[in-house]
């Protein structure tokens, strides 16, 4: 497996999406969600000066998407403009982040908790756990989880019943079991990647029940079992931020890299990337 190299000179790539036949993502600091065909015609679909991160769909085709330093959820009308679908700023703690939005159009947003980069400098930030929020299809806000050492990339088994949430700064993958109504239950430890050291950011979901692991700060991305079992590991050109299976058979491993996830650096140099390889197993699941 050779990774390539489809798109060059962002920002910062998060979010990414398979989604009508073109990979969605958000870049942070052109403070746009883009669109990139397979041919690698790349547009820029909707600007969000507060800085876009997670990317869903409600099931009437509509666009949500997270901005993440005001802390609210943004809905697209069809006439291409953005409108409050919630806000978020009385639940999170700090910057909004990751999001799936499943079936029903109810969407789980996660936020960092605290300022991860000015931790350990005098009158930095100070980890904190966070809240996973929940947004229903009319926008009303509630609390789905509750102490999560910052809640990350999410998805949800085909069946709806199972929720998986990369926390991050407590290197592994959370488990929860999801009600018919959304309430989330049974809280278990999905895989424990702490022997390897491994910041799970960015996830996705394949057809034999594997997830996809971006290795934050690290040029690798991972297939992991439940369990916690590393089943593949494909090295890219740089730090590796989020992925997202895709393609006309679901089997192109979408990957946003970048050389930093630091936003002044990553702001400055704009050398994200979107980088792509083959794998055998095809996307399941949401997102």
């Amino acid at each position: 497996m050779e990774p390539r190299v489809v798109r060059e000179g962002l920002g910062f790539g998060e979010g990414p999406r398979w989604h009508d036949g073109r990979l969605w993502y958000s870049d942070f600091y052109d403070h746009a969600v883009h669109a990139l065909a397979p041919d690698g015609a790349d547009e820029r679909v909707v600007e969000v000066a507060r800085q876009p991160s997670g990317l869903g769909w409600l099931p009437d085709g509509r666009l949500l998407v997270v901005s993440m330093i005001d802390r609210r959820l943004l809905r697209r009308g069809a006439d291409g403009s953005l409108e409050l679908h919630a806000d978020l700023s009385d639940l999170a703690t700090w910057h909004c982040n990751d999001m799936v939005v499943d079936r029903a159009g109810r969407a789980y947003v996660g936020n960092f908790g605290f300022d991860f980069e000015t931790v350990g400098q005098e009158g930095g930030g100070v980890p904190v756990p966070a809240v996973l929020a929940r947004v229903d299809p009319d926008g009303a806000v509630s609390v789905a989880a509750e102490e999560l050492v910052f809640p990350n990339g999410t998805v949800i088994t085909p069946d709806g019943a199972t929720l998986v949430i990369a926390e991050t700064g407590a290197n592994q993958l959370t488990a929860f079991d999801v009600a018919a109504d959304g309430t989330l239950s049974g809280r278990r430890v999905w895989a424990d990647l702490r022997e390897r050291q491994i910041l799970p950011d960015g996830i996705c979901l394949d057809a034999e029940g594997a997830i996809w692991v971006a290795n934050a700060f690290s040029p690798t991305v991972l297939r992991v079992g439940e369990g916690g079992a590393i089943l593949e590991e494909v090295t890219f050109s740089q730090p590796c931020f989020a992925c997202m299976l895709g393609g006309s058979d679901g089997r192109d491993l979408y990957v946003a890299s970048a050389p930093t996830a630091i936003s002044h650096e990553a702001a400055a140099t704009h050398a994200g990337r979107i980088e792509v390889v083959t794998v055998d197993v095809p996307h399941d699941g949401l997102p």
